[in-house]
């Protein structure tokens, strides 16, 4: 799995990052975590405000920090997604 945090490197892009990394710990799930702090492709995304969160290409939040809790039951929506073949 792919996961890409959004964002130019703010507080809260910050934090949106260390949740993440923690909830994919926690789950023990596969996933290569990118942070993306170029304006350029940002933009390439149907975000409207930062931080953004993408798994797999697919935007699942932004504008604000999911809690923790949100975070790991979208991860395992998207893990028991890939596991399914699509």
């Amino acid at each position: 799995m792919k996961i890409k945090v959004l964002g130019p490197g703010c507080a809260n892009c910050k934090k949106l990052e260390q949740f993440v990394v923690s909830a994919v710990d926690e789950l023990g799930v596969e996933a290569d975590v990118e942070k993306v702090t170029e304006l350029t492709e940002i933009m390439e995304y149907p975000i409207m405000s930062t931080p953004g969160l993408v798994f797999d290409e697919e935007v699942v939040c932004s504008g604000r920090v999911p809690s923790p809790e949100e975070i790991t039951g979208w991860l395992r929506d998207a893990a028991a997604k890939g596991s399914q073949g699509g």
